[in-house]
């Protein structure tokens, strides 16, 4: 029997592939699509970032990984030989839908600037290779920025709906005020509270309270944000500590004062802020964490087909309703696989309730849904959570984090009461409207994935920070007690800041 010639035995391949759907999964380098903020030398993140969308060689997006051993890849290096820079550049991370995430960390900055190749196999994806021309500061680096130019260069939205609703209640700060109040009524020995005063985009403070270690997170995101940019001159107070703090009415007498914390509830007038733990894993982005913003992405376990369909929940017994669902998961072990992972508050429950193995994260992403019942306050596994493929189920809460307005129930994720009568019920309608059910996971997955760039937490940061100095009634002072926060100073921080710095005035 004859063999084929080369070209036939290719038109046939072809002809296959096509008959299999080929369009959807035959990768064009030239078409696929290449964007996001680590392709602007004036973005500086602790870990920059970029996304890649696969397209076919119809033009068409991919909906899926691409077939094959083909890998995308990503070279980062400097663009003059004689800038011998240390940049650590991972494997891309498959987010399972044909789109990828591309990440990149700079431990020196360039003077003459990057280039970066993005390619698939030896091809060059998109416009591929990016020049970045310098300097290209790393996340050490001192060199702030005038404000306007480094909001504009990160895209920041113009409206934050959570910011303008906290900010209502307090339409004028009385820096006075809030001296003689705050040491007063939260500075007391089971106290929390680090009072913060940023001058000349230098950081003081001094704790009041016995519980401020976790001053360490605040710390280092202010240190950040001052490298950065330049930072109004302000005078605030951070709660360090779970629950928010201040309880009056707006129009009560006295009147409420702004306590910033990193969870708000509907019974509280406090400033919220990204958590400590989102600001933390974003800082340390492939160095001190597994789990990031980023890192979740490219590790949310099996398509929704081939994942378990019962709901899931791991964590501490933090609050009754947790100890409630492990019941209903022994009574339900076909619709609900809960375990308590460690005991702290009902240390008599563990005999009868039993205590689960620890499991990662990402193995949470085996399953189809997802249960997010509130700790001490709202959970602040929620962001991670909504970041994978699963249907969150979500507890309804007086507590919330910086980005809950702009989701919504039913679009976003499936809400379930607050003593959770209804989950059962809830998980059954998520087996019987499957295509309805990973809809929603989808749509809340996308929606976290544009609210939880880490490059919008630092805008979230400067936006709260702005507008509490606006309404500032006098100037801010570092008053006694309160020691500089210094910038790191060892060789990480070495680097030449080319910017002009403005004077106050210019801004």
């Amino acid at each position: 029997m004859r063999s084929l010639p080369p070209a036939l035995l290719l038109q046939l391949r072809l002809a296959l592939l096509v008959a299999a759907g080929a369009p959807e999964v035959l990768v064009s380098a030239p078409r696929s699509l290449v964007w996001g903020p680590g392709l602007q030398a004036a973005v500086v993140l602790p870990v920059r970032y970029f996304y890649l969308q696969a397209v076919n060689s119809e033009g068409q997006n991919l909906t899926r990984s691409p077939p094959g051993q083909t890998p995308f890849k990503v070279v980062v290096k400097s663009l003059s030989p004689k800038e011998l820079v240390r940049i650590h550049v991972p494997k891309p991370l498959d987010r399972n839908d044909g789109t990828f995430l591309m990440r990149y960390r700079m431990y020196e900055t360039v003077n003459e600037g990057l280039k970066i190749e993005v390619l698939y196999g030896d091809e060059h994806v998109a416009q591929s290779p990016y020049i970045l021309k310098g300097p290209v500061y790393h996340e050490y680096c001192e060199c702030p920025e005038d404000p306007q130019a480094w909001q504009k260069t990160l895209s920041c939205p113009t409206k934050e709906p959570q910011i303008a609703k906290d900010f209502a209640s307090f339409p004028s700060i009385n820096l006075q005020q809030m001296l003689n109040e705050v040491p007063k009524r939260f500075g007391d020995e089971r106290g929390a509270i680090v009072h913060y005063t940023i001058l000349d985009n230098h950081i003081y403070r001094r704790s009041l309270g016995k519980y401020t270690d976790f001053k360490m997170f605040s710390d280092e995101i202010l240190l950040s944000l001052t490298r950065k940019v330049l930072l109004p001159d302000l005078e605030f107070y951070v709660n360090l500590g779970d629950w928010p703090l201040e309880h009056r009415k707006v129009n009560g007498t006295p009147s409420p004062i702004p306590i910033i914390s990193w969870c708000g509830s509907l019974d509280s007038r406090d400033v919220v802020l990204p958590t400590y733990d989102i600001t933390h894993s974003t800082l340390e982005a492939m160095r001190g964490v597994t789990n990031d913003l980023l890192s979740i992405q490219g590790n949310t376990g099996p398509s929704w087909i081939n994942k378990t369909g019962r709901a899931f929940f791991r964590g501490r017994d933090s609050r009754e309703e947790r100890l409630q669902l492990v019941q209903l998961s022994k009574e339900n072990p076909q619709l609900l696989d809960a375990g308590i992972t460690g005991y702290f508050f009902f240390q008599e429950k563990e005999k009868e309730l039993g205590k689960a193995k620890l499991m990662g994260f990402f193995d949470f992403f085996k399953y189809k849904y997802q249960v997010n019942v509130d700790g001490t306050v709202a959970a602040y596994r929620y962001p991670y959570l909504m970041l994978g493929d699963s249907l969150v189920l979500k507890q309804d809460s007086p507590y919330y984090e910086h980005f809950y307005m702009a989701l919504e129930p039913w679009k976003h994720y499936v809400p379930i009461k607050r003593n959770l009568s209804d989950l059962l019920e809830k998980v059954k309608w998520a087996k019987e409207n499957d295509e309805e059910a990973e809809k929603i996971a989808k749509e809340g997955q996308l929606m976290a994935r544009d609210l939880l760039q880490p490059h919008r937490l630092y805008c979230y940061y400067y936006e709260v920070l702005q507008k509490y100095a606006e309404r500032q009634s006098s100037k801010p002072e570092v008053r006694d007690g309160m020691e500089l926060v210094p910038q790191p100073e060892d060789n990480t921080a070495i680097c030449q800041c080319h910017r002009k710095k403005p004077s106050r005035e210019e801004l």
